[in-house]
């Protein structure tokens, strides 16, 4: 039977394992691209901007840095979180020969969105989903790379309005 709704296309690289050892650049919005996880305070002066979280920042805060008690077999890099999305550099890597298969991408994010939003919930989140369904996986290629977006990453806050995520109007 075929159905109405248009079909999904995979966002994930064709043929590729994710479950593999390699390191990844992950994206993850927040539905409809709304400001709920920080705002960016402009420093005055030569002052920073700052990145105060809201009390659904500091739960996805507190979720990244418990993946990799949840996963044996990744390591969080570094990672920020903005208003309205959130970057993750992660590493995914065999522990011990034997060992049970390391997870696969997806299944770390999902399982950092699901747990995310059920405790955002519980805080007053009234939506079903604080996230967009989907994320943005980049598979880094070579140092070169690995450094441009730890750079891109450390730099994200004080950049914010030059970001592709960014909106003036949801910003005031």
């Amino acid at each position: 039977m075929k159905s109405d709704f248009p079909q999904r296309k995979s966002q994930r690289l064709k043929g590729y394992d994710y479950a593999t050892p390699g390191a990844y650049f992950i994206t993850i919005c927040v539905k409809e691209r709304k400001e709920l996880l920080s705002k960016i305070v402009v420093g005055q002066g030569l002052a920073p901007a700052e990145n105060q979280l809201s009390v659904y920042g500091y739960i996805a805060k507190e979720q990244i840095d418990m993946l990799e008690n949840r996963y044996a077999g990744i390591k969080i890099d570094k990672y920020v979180i903005m208003p309205n999305h959130i970057h993750v550099l992660i590493s995914n890597y065999q522990t011990t020969a034997g060992a049970s298969p390391c997870p696969t991408i997806s299944e770390v994010i999902c399982t950092f969105k699901s747990v995310t939003t059920r405790l955002c919930k519980k805080e007053g989140y009234d939506e079903p989903h604080l996230f967009q369904s989907s994320f943005h996986d980049h598979i880094i290629r070579d140092d070169k790379d690995y450094q441009k977006i730890w750079e891109y990453i450390d730099t994200n806050v004080i950049k914010w309005e030059k970001d592709c995520f960014y909106n003036k109007e949801r910003s005031q």
